[in-house]
């Protein structure tokens, strides 16, 4: 009998085991989205637009009046006639020009050896530069200047013996002049002796006045630097040249002859 009990027990139990058995938890994988990202690649906007170049307006020509007003160190446009020239030398060349009002020493003017060539007496030409000034001699530096006509104009020496010792004298710098009944007080060559400048010292109503033979305008070979260099102490001449200054006026003689 306790062998039935027992055997009961046991089934008993193992039934309980069973009915309270867990049930495994089912274990799902989660669900994976895998979208490509939405790429936008625009092309950027470039916006090319030629710069605006702006010219600036040609400077305008002066009247001689403007040009003598101008102050130093002050930019210039004229427009004037050559009436000689220097030497030229390494793509310069020192112009004297005027025009019907009045004239202008033009020092170093960029210039190549062609057209200095073409720079002869009467050519027209338009100069721009800056206004300067040395020893008292006013003149055009830094200067271009191109072919400006063909018309032309060669000036005639004015008579400015009567304004030697006035303060007139300067408001003629530059022009073709001439002087005359003029004595010969001294001459004497740059560095002692011919082929290089000639200084000549002349006299008149009692004041003496410093002149000069300059030879990278008139050189050793024209007839001005030979009939100059003949001069004596005393004779009376009538001379013709550029009313330069150099503390003073320095007049560029370009024709000497006996006094008439």
């Amino acid at each position: 009998m306790k062998k039935i009990i027992a055997l009961a027990l046991v089934l008993t139990l193992a039934f309980a085991f069973v009915a309270c058995g867990e049930t495994p938890a089912v274990t799902e994988a989660p669900a994976v989205t895998t979208e490509a990202p939405v790429v936008t690649t625009e092309a950027p906007v470039v916006t090319t637009e030629a710069p605006v170049v702006t010219e600036e307006p040609a400077a305008a020509v002066m009247s001689y009046a403007e040009y003598a007003a101008a102050d130093l160190d002050t930019p210039v446009v004229v427009e004037a006639y050559v009436q000689a020239h220097q030497s030229w030398w390494d793509n310069k060349v020192t112009v004297y020009a005027a025009d019907k009002d009045g004239a202008y020493f033009i020092y170093e003017m960029a210039c190549s050896e062609e057209d200095a060539a073409l720079l002869t007496p009467g050519t027209k030409i338009l100069v721009t530069g800056y206004k300067g000034a040395w020893a008292g001699e006013v003149e055009i530096m830094d200067a271009t200047f191109e072919f400006a006509g063909d018309d032309t104009y060669v000036a005639e020496p004015v008579d400015l013996t009567d304004k030697l010792g006035t303060e007139e004298l300067i408001n003629y710098q530059n022009q073709l002049a001439s002087f005359k009944g003029m004595t010969v007080e001294a001459i004497e060559y740059k560095n002692g002796e011919p082929g290089d400048d000639i200084y000549v010292t002349v006299g008149f109503g009692g004041a003496s006045y410093s002149f000069c033979v300059e030879r990278y305008l008139t050189d050793p070979d024209t007839d001005v630097y030979k009939a100059v260099g003949e001069l004596k102490v005393g004779d009376v001449v009538d001379v013709e040249g550029f009313v330069y200054w150099y503390e003073g006026i320095n007049t560029h003689i370009t024709a000497v002859s006996a006094a008439q």
